[in-house]
């Protein structure tokens, strides 16, 4: 992703495991494996849920503002992660004001659970995983918390998913599956997840179509790049 922010990840946590079809190739798997192999100590137990509370306070000693995603390499909200914990990284996001955060979960029933025990400042954007229509239930959770800023993540997109319902939803990120044995998109899906976006004014963009080489197959979208970022649709709410 670009826009005048650096992008960094921070991950207190590591680890994982697999709930649903998405996880099926899960690339922080892979990557986590690949760590462990060349002995980085933070991978010793591979991907096994781990805590590291000695980099909680990472966002705390960088001045410059970042757009910072929270776990690139687990979920804050896995069944195993004590609430303790989850409460003790949105101190740090409150705390740092200046950076804006963005988690994102398959576990909307925990998330719920656990929202009004959190303080959701204004910079912590929240998301979900939606890869299928079998998982668009996740999104009416994700409504229910007390995030400022609300988003789903398309990504892999597994199927079509018509008629969702977005009130309340600000942002749409989308892609495809990719590496070996990524499983197909279809370019109908993408678009039709546009154009509702499009009607209910919901900031809408789309990583990558994915594949074998990702690269190659690149992120044009009926010619043209789709990049928007919650901030342009607010933005676009104040100038009407």
């Amino acid at each position: 992703m670009s826009k005048n922010t650096d992008w960094i990840s921070w991950n207190p946590s590591t680890g994982c495991t697999k709930i649903s079809t998405g996880c099926k190739n899960c690339y922080a798997e892979r990557m986590a494996r690949r760590l462990q192999a060349m002995g980085q100590p933070k991978y010793s137990d591979g991907f096994k849920l781990t805590i590291h509370e000695d980099i909680l306070d990472m966002p705390l000693k960088l001045k410059k503002s970042k757009h910072i995603f929270v776990n690139s390499m687990s979920d804050l909200f896995h069944k195993d992660m004590p609430l303790e914990f989850i409460q003790k990284v949105f101190d740090v996001m409150n705390k740092a004001y200046w950076h804006k955060f963005q988690i994102l979960t398959k576990r909307d029933d925990i998330l719920l659970k656990y929202s009004q025990s959190l303080n959701w400042s204004d910079n912590i954007w929240m998301g979900v995983s939606v890869e299928n229509k079998d998982y668009s239930y996740r999104i009416d959770s994700l409504k229910k918390t007390d995030a400022k800023i609300k988003f789903i993540c398309f990504e892999p997109l597994l199927g079509e998913l018509n008629n969702l319902n977005l009130d309340g939803i600000d942002w749409a990120v989308l892609g495809g599956e990719s590496g070996m044995g990524a499983r197909p998109i279809k370019e109908e899906w993408v678009i039709d997840i546009k154009n509702q976006c499009g009607k209910n004014n919901v900031a809408f963009f789309f990583k990558q179509w994915g594949g074998k080489n990702k690269k190659e197959s690149g992120n044009i979208l009926q010619g043209q790049k789709w990049e928007q970022f919650p901030d342009d649709i607010i933005e676009l709410k104040f100038d009407l």
